[in-house]
């Protein structure tokens, strides 16, 4: 373990908190699906993520049953957090309201969700975090 990396409650914390992540998707015969995706997490949990089931991120998803997440911090000192492992996929049935409000806050996440329903064809992904890899600049000394 480096000093640099991140105790298992600060990256559980930090992934946690607010951050666009770039979901990675492996694909056959290309480099992998990478893609900024909203999503959501609580300690312990496994990464809540929401999106059209036909869309291509949902069928890799589906046929490769693993991804990884990476989200981070854009300004110095930098963080990052990177979990990977299995994802299941499943029908639609986390709040999307309480998903654009955390990342657009009441007033624009009521907007885009009265705009933007999840319908019939919207799916719940769930990534179950196996393997963490994480940085924080901010303890260099």
């Amino acid at each position: 373990m480096s000093e640099l990396d991140m105790t298992i409650a600060e990256r559980e914390a930090y992934l946690a908190d607010l951050h666009v992540g770039v979901l990675s998707i492996a694909r056959e015969g290309k480099g992998p699906l990478a893609l900024p995706i909203w999503y959501m997490y609580e300690p312990g949990g496994p990464v809540v993520l929401s999106m059209d089931g036909a869309s291509l991120k949902a069928r890799l998803l589906g046929a490769r049953g693993r991804a990884t997440l990476t989200v981070q911090t854009e300004a110095p000192p930098y963080k990052y957090v990177m979990v990977e492992g299995p994802v299941t996929i499943g029908e639609h049935d986390h709040d999307s309201l309480a998903l654009a409000t955390r990342y657009l806050g009441p007033e624009m996440g009521a907007w885009y969700a009265e705009r933007n329903p999840s319908g019939s064809d919207s799916v719940t992904a769930r990534l179950h975090p196996e393997q963490w890899l994480t940085i924080d600049y901010g303890k260099m000394t």
